[in-house]
């Protein structure tokens, strides 16, 4: 008589998140004239939630409006609920029309905005211009 035993199948856990207790964080928002992507992080840099204007469901011009961005923001606040964020240093980056607007959802929001930082990258001067036509 034999014995065949089914193989045990293996289910990996998941890894949890630590619910860790974040009060200030840092919050980057990259607005571009296509998209506006945000990214919540804590004071060391670890990605606590990010969502950009296209994950959130909006499509082509629509994706660079400042509803879109409202929206947005209220997206990644809703993922930092577990992390209870009350503050934010907020950074920005490029010059689409929703860096006003995440910011302003952000105090609406009910987060303490600390302060506002301008990353945008500014050319010193330029390249080098090209060289003049002999005729």
């Amino acid at each position: 008589m034999e014995t065949t035993s089914a193989p045990k199948v293996v289910v990996a856990k998941k890894k949890k998140k630590a619910n860790q207790n974040v009060p200030v964080m840092k919050m980057y928002v990259q607005a571009s004239f296509n998209n506006t992507i945000m990214t919540a992080t804590d004071l060391q840099g670890n990605t606590l939630a990010w969502s950009s204007a296209g994950s959130c469901g909006f499509k082509g011009p629509k994706k660079s409006t400042p509803y879109a961005a409202t929206t947005l923001t209220k997206t990644v606040l809703d993922n930092l609920k577990a992390f209870g964020v009350k503050d934010a240093h907020v950074f920005l980056k490029g010059i689409g029309s929703g860096r006003e607007a995440a910011v302003r959802a952000l105090h609406s929001n009910g987060i303490n905005v600390i302060s506002i930082k301008d990353l945008t990258p500014i050319p010193h001067n330029g390249c080098r211009r090209r060289k003049e036509r002999r005729v």
